[in-house]
């Protein structure tokens, strides 16, 4: 499997050979989706909490006293079985972060890519770059290559100038190769890869 590689300008300047092993077999979804599922978890907050009986304002006394009222025993007002009690069992921060096996993870990045790559969805270039820091710069660029909506941009180390130009813009991205996940990849309509980028994730996930 070759894909073409293009400038700028949205010309071909040459191709790049794909490696089958990686991008030519099954995609593995059930791969992705915990892959998806892992980072969704680890940006949760967990800021949830409830308060226990130690918690709730009020008095520890006794009510009134265990025998003779005719009344059921209660030791205090705050007692969970009481209205503006305390609540048993209750949810308490914590983190929903939890890591995958590194297998597990390099399979759902290959699998994303080669989804990307069989729906057409995959520009490769041969450099990122802009002349100054101007969004208006960086949308024209994008424009050129027929990238519209939501977009990854990958290199191997992103420029400043190209990072400040695309930052205004919604919905486009820019990463560095080794930093980009399943979710990221799925998480967009076009992937835009530099040469570099592409052949770094070859080595890595193969």
């Amino acid at each position: 499997m070759t894909v073409d590689v293009v400038n700028a300008q949205n010309e071909k300047i040459g191709s790049v050979e794909l490696r089958d092993e990686l991008f030519g077999g099954r995609i593995k979804t059930d791969l992705i989706h915990e892959s998806v599922v892992r980072a969704n978890a680890a940006e949760r907050r967990g800021t949830h909490a409830t308060k226990t009986r130690a918690m709730v304002s009020g008095s520890g006394k006794k009510p009134w006293r265990q025998k003779g009222t005719g009344r059921a025993r209660v030791g205090e007002i705050r007692n969970p079985l009481w209205r503006k009690g305390g609540t048993v069992f209750g949810p308490q921060p914590r983190s929903y972060e939890y890591h995958l096996p590194r297998k597990v993870e390099k399979g759902a990045l290959r699998a994303a890519l080669a989804q990307k790559l069989r729906d057409g969805n995959v520009v490769v270039v041969d450099a990122l770059s802009v002349a100054e820091i101007k969004t208006k710069a960086a949308a024209e660029m994008l424009k050129r290559l027929g990238v519209g909506g939501k977009a990854l941009l990958v290199d191997t180390q992103p420029e400043d100038k190209l990072t400040l130009s695309m930052r205004n813009i919604e919905g486009v991205r820019v990463l560095p190769s080794n930093r980009v996940s399943a979710r990221d990849v799925m998480d967009t309509r076009h992937v835009v890869l530099t040469k570099a980028a592409l052949e770094r994730l070859q080595e890595a996930l193969g």
